[in-house]
């Protein structure tokens, strides 16, 4: 019998297979005792298979490449934590196995991030396989991850762990369903950048039998259960459909009566070009440059490296505009020679431009490899500052670029209610905004955007969201200025729409998603998109905000 379940849908696209589920955790080791003089030889298990699985996880982040490079890379750090390795080694010294020092040290390394304030609490999925990977490795038996499988399938898991994510097949894996996650968690971002249909925060996705047939929608987070050849018709043809009306769309974003707005691409690095590039983007919309500094956490790169970086990206874009966001270090994302360990919440802590301000040879040494990549080149270069919270934070950001000697536009992301509530003063000292969603939602709803349980306050449709994003939009058009979003909420289509409506003058996305922001946008005026924005901010909640704007956009 069919039946309905709904989830967060966070990657376009529907896929129709048969239930598979992840592999199961690893078990927990026994904890039996050694002789002494056996320490010496556990010691030396463990470490090899730290060095292995770290080993492992960036021949994987290679393959992968781009964002996912990056996320892997820093689960690699992760595995080879010097405080943790030493935590192993004693255990082992009193009489532990080498698996079970490791399941231990990691268990109390793991109460440590889950108290440690919800931006840590996030990276516990990240901590628990790295530690079921070495675990797996001493003990000899297979990896947890991904089930071997010739059919097509649907993926069903608890969470999914960015070494699983970043290389799934996507001929095998026809889409993702799991318990955990939101919108932005890592899966999300992954998933969006593979093009693999996805829903996250599905209560008791776990319960779905093994084999069973559903149908996943990504875009409207409906699974379907046992489907009915009448559904499966259904939802094949609404695909054929929208495929039809991506081939049909091309060139610059603009509504159905020609008011533009330029579709940009969210990058990780030069790896992430190509596939930008391919699918039409008018520029860059967010370089998330903290992805050069996640190979070494000890020191920054040097000016030449992150030179050859930004000349890459900027080559690929001639005439095009790159919108390059300055490193954001601290709570989720922390570097050992920037950001303190012993803060007591990262999240609300040094991070982003306070993080740089409080190190100003790191800033200066980022804005003088911009300056000189972007020399001779006819790119439109811009750049802007994360976390920026008032007046004070964005004329010390503008000072710093101009001191660098940087010919390009200065901005600030608005990611803190702050910054909105505040932009028209904001936008005294720099030239443009970019609205972050992520961290917008997450510091406007104190909902940690990796946590599955609070998902539905990370739902960019939010109407008190909307309103910020509005105030922002409102502040620029009065000081003759711009304001994009950079968050995953632009590659929403119908959200894309609202954004517009809302007087957002551009929209950057992950590259798989600009075809359906572009084929969407095309088919309607800006007056329409206008009325779904007041629409949508009228509800007052994000379900009936969608619903609203579908409405006003579907002629209902």
């Amino acid at each position: 019998m069919e039946t309905t379940l709904r989830g967060v849908g966070v990657s376009h696209g529907v896929a129709i297979g048969e239930v598979r589920h992840m592999g199961t955790a690893v078990l927990e080791p026994p904890a039996k005792q050694i002789p002494s003089d056996e320490a010496p030889r556990e010691q030396g298990r463990a470490r090899q298979a730290v060095e292995a699985v770290a080993a492992d996880l960036l021949a994987r982040g290679n393959l992968a490449g781009g964002e996912a490079q990056a996320v892997l890379e820093a689960q690699a750090m992760m595995a080879q934590d010097p405080e943790l390795m030493a935590d192993v080694e004693r255990r082992i010294a009193v009489g532990s196995t080498a698996e079970r020092a490791v399941y231990d040290a990691f268990a109390a390394y793991r109460a440590l991030l889950a108290g440690a304030g919800e931006y840590l609490a996030g990276r516990v999925a990240d901590l628990d396989d790295v530690r079921n990977r070495i675990v797996a490795r001493l003990l000899g038996v297979p990896m947890p991850g991904v089930p071997d499988s010739d059919e097509p399938y649907v993926l069903i898991a608890r969470d999914l762990a960015p070494a699983d994510t970043a290389l799934l097949d996507p001929t095998l894996v026809l889409g993702f369903v799991t318990e955990e996650g939101g919108p932005t968690s890592h899966s999300a971002i992954l998933a969006r950048a593979l093009g693999v249909p996805a829903v996250v925060a599905l209560p008791g996705a776990g319960e779905l039998a093994e084999g069973i047939l559903i149908a996943v929608d990504g875009s409207t987070g409906e699974i379907f259960v046992a489907p009915s050849e009448e559904k499966q018709a259904e939802l094949a043809l609404a695909a054929e459909e929208r495929k039809a009306a991506l081939a049909a769309s091309s060139g610059p974003g603009a509504t159905s009566d020609g008011h533009k707005v330029p579709l940009l691409a969210n990058i990780g690095g030069p790896a992430d070009v190509p596939a930008a590039v391919e699918a039409g983007a008018e520029g860059v919309g967010l370089f998330r440059t903290e992805f050069l500094f996640l190979d070494d956490s000890t020191k920054a790169p040097s000016e030449e490296k992150q030179f050859e970086a930004y000349r890459q990206v900027l080559e690929a874009f001639p005439e095009g505009r790159v919108v390059v966001r300055v490193l954001d270090a601290g709570a989720d994302k922390p570097l050992d020679f920037l950001t303190p360990a012993d803060e007591p919440n990262p999240a609300l802590g040094v991070r982003g431009l306070r993080t740089l301000l409080d190190h100003p040879d790191v800033l200066r040494t980022q804005l003088t490899a911009l300056a000189k990549a972007a020399a001779g080149l006819p790119v439109y270069l811009e750049v802007m500052a994360p976390m920026v919270a008032d007046r004070t934070d964005a004329k010390a950001f503008a000072d710093a670029c101009r001191e660098a000697g940087l010919r390009a536009k200065f901005g600030a992301m608005v990611e803190i209610p702050s910054a909105a509530l505040r932009a028209r003063s904001i936008l005294q000292e720099v030239e443009f905004l970019s609205l972050g969603t992520n961290d917008l939602a997450q510091y406007t709803f104190a909902a940690d955007r990796q946590v599955g349980a609070v998902a539905r306050l990370q739902d960019p449709w939010q109407p008190a969201l909307l309103d910020l994003v509005a105030l922002s939009a409102e502040a620029a058009r009065a000081e003759g200025k711009s304001c994009g979003v950079c968050g995953e909420a632009a590659s929403d289509p119908l959200l894309a729409c609202v954004l517009t409506g809302l007087g957002v003058t551009s929209l950057s996305m992950g590259a798989a998603a600009i075809p359906y922001v572009r084929a969407t946008l095309a088919k309607h005026t800006l007056a329409q998109c206008e009325r779904a924005a007041a629409a949508a901010r009228a509800a007052d909640t994000a379900e009936d905000a969608r619903v609203a704007a579908q409405a006003v956009l579907s002629g209902e």
